[in-house]
């Protein structure tokens, strides 16, 4: 289904490569999102694989990136994916940023990260956070959006203040692993977006959760630009 949906998604957008939908690998779509037109589809793309956050994660560059350029981009995100995905307890996954480009977002759950109502770091969600700051390591050419989100459980100013203080606790972890926190941007959004049933023991869990967004800065963009990419 979901690959009848991506397909339909492109068709709206244009029926450009309807015949390669099905197979079409990531690096292969962040050309297409990279080159002309690529602002519908990478909205629609963004939309069907981002949740609706795809779409606005990152800083617009202005302009328009070339397909050369995004493919380099979409080849170097593949990479990281691969290696995000063997963190345990991390959900990876392909999305599209505010420049149509290939990016990651990560989720790490509450039952990994933090107990109940706390957003102090426990010394598993310390292990899988310091694995995933050595992969972060490796490509310095991306920028980071961390999220703080929380079930409904209490007040609103409570749960404000717990969603950013679980974001702030992650960018401080990974800022003493070694990840520079300029490159960071954390905020925190209480129970606004729930992917879950907030009235169900399961869903409030699921709720309680923390969403990592990596995007191509500007230096990633130039050097795929310039075809230096590697």
């Amino acid at each position: 289904m979901k690959t009848f949906n991506s397909c339909m998604t492109l068709l709206l957008a244009g029926s450009i490569l309807l015949s390669s939908c099905s197979s079409t690998k990531n690096s292969t779509k962040g050309g297409i999102i990279g080159g002309a037109g690529g602002a519908l589809i990478g909205a629609g793309i963004g939309a069907l694989t981002g949740k609706n956050n795809g779409a606005v994660i990152g800083a617009a560059i202005g302009g328009t990136v070339g397909t050369g350029a995004g493919i380099l981009i979409g080849k170097k995100m593949d990479k990281q994916k691969a290696e995000l995905e063997k963190i345990e307890g991390a959900q990876v996954e392909a999305i599209t940023d505010a420049n149509n480009l290939q990016a990651i977002k990560v989720t790490f759950d509450s039952g990994i990260l933090f107990a109940t109502g706390k957003s102090d770091l426990n010394q598993t969600s310390k292990n899988a956070l310091s694995k995933f700051a050595t992969s972060l390591q490796s490509t310095p050419e991306t920028d980071i959006t961390i999220y703080g989100h929380t079930d409904n459980t209490g007040s609103r100013e409570v749960n404000e203040q717990l969603s950013k203080n679980r974001a702030t606790a992650v960018a401080k972890f990974l800022n003493q692993n070694g990840i520079l926190s300029d490159r960071m941007t954390t905020e925190g959004k209480a129970y606004d977006e729930p992917v879950a049933d907030n009235t169900t023991a399961e869903g409030r869990s699921k709720n309680r959760r923390v969403e990592i967004f990596i995007t191509a800065n500007k230096q990633m963009i130039n050097q795929a630009e310039q075809g230096t990419l590697k």
